[in-house]
């Protein structure tokens, strides 16, 4: 199977913005900051002139409905993800040298394979984009055994009523127990799930490019947050009441998830991380979603409820 280097310029449905104006005082000169470490405008805005540049790619990618904004978009977030993920790696012992990336490049058929896969990168962005996947598969072989979360589920028709839903859930108390027991639907279906345990190794499998189901098995327990499976379809609210790494799972079934697919449950492991380190991007490029771990427009932004972190304890 062949890994996805990157993740998929259409991970959700956008709406285009102009890839111009002016950032506030804090992000004058860069394209977006993580932590404290600044990617300038100019680096940023070399890569989007290259990649316009290819109009065979550009003429691909607008068949499939993406503009020069989500192109934009797409560049802003894998420099993210690039940082996030040198983090990660460094924290976690994980190296994945100039021969590893070798290695995989062989398998895949060489750079040239590996570019119909990402038609924007050249030999040194791929070798980059393919460590990052490494790192994030290793990750992802680290953190599926045993990894399991109990959540409640409600579904709303819009993202309006989803809010609504999600801030009550968030808030506890009367105000969750009501959400968690609405009125039946008009085909008299309930549509709220409490306390179903989902399995990393059995939906890890499943996973698809761009599917932002993962968002449950990197969420810290007592968060809350929207999915929205389709553009035209309906929300579905989230609570993530429990998480355990210890869960019994059959051998077996961690055979059946594909690189790409390790590599998915990576990335989301450095969620937790760009909560904690920060991400500010330019609003000429949009804002950084935690749903979809992905730059979006403003409007398209998903909503994750996050709770306090815990008080250190009194020495």
């Amino acid at each position: 199977m062949r890994m996805q280097v990157g993740r998929v310029l259409g991970a959700v449905a956008v709406v285009g913005v102009v890839i111009s104006g002016c950032g506030g005082p804090s992000q004058v000169g860069s394209a977006v900051i993580v932590g404290d470490h600044s990617v300038s405008l100019g680096q940023v805005q070399s890569k989007i002139d290259t990649a316009l540049a290819n109009t065979e790619a550009v003429a691909q990618v607008t068949q499939q409905g993406f503009g020069p904004a989500d192109i934009a978009r797409n560049i802003v977030t894998n420099e993210v993800l690039h940082d996030l993920l040198q983090r990660k790696a460094a924290a976690d012992k994980i190296v994945v040298d100039d021969a590893a990336v070798d290695a995989f490049l062989a398998t895949q058929g060489g750079p040239a394979a590996v570019r119909q896969l990402d038609p924007f990168a050249d030999l040194e962005g791929i070798r980059t984009r393919v460590r990052d996947d490494l790192i994030a598969a290793e990750l992802g072989r680290r953190s599926v055994a045993g990894l399991a979360v109990t959540i409640d589920l409600v579904g709303a028709a819009s993202r309006d009523d989803a809010e609504k839903v999600a801030k009550a859930l968030f808030a506890g108390g009367p105000a969750a127990e009501q959400a968690l027991n609405p009125a039946p639907a008009p085909d008299g279906s309930i549509p709220v799930q409490r306390g179903r345990t989902l399995v990393a190794a059995s939906i890890a499998p499943q996973l698809t490019p761009g599917d932002p189901t993962d968002v449950l098995f990197g969420a810290p327990v007592g968060s809350v947050g929207m999915l929205q499976s389709g553009a035209q379809s309906g929300w579905t609210v989230f609570r993530i009441a429990d998480r355990r790494t210890d869960a019994p799972v059959d051998p077996a079934a961690l055979t059946a998830i594909g690189q790409a697919q390790f590599a998915q449950m990576g990335h989301r492991q450095v969620q937790t991380l760009a909560d904690t380190v920060g991400i500010k991007v330019n609003p000429r490029y949009g804002v950084w979603d935690p749903i979809t771990l992905r730059v979006v427009p403003k409007d398209a932004v998903g909503l994750l409820l996050l709770p306090q972190p815990a008080a250190p304890a009194a020495g």
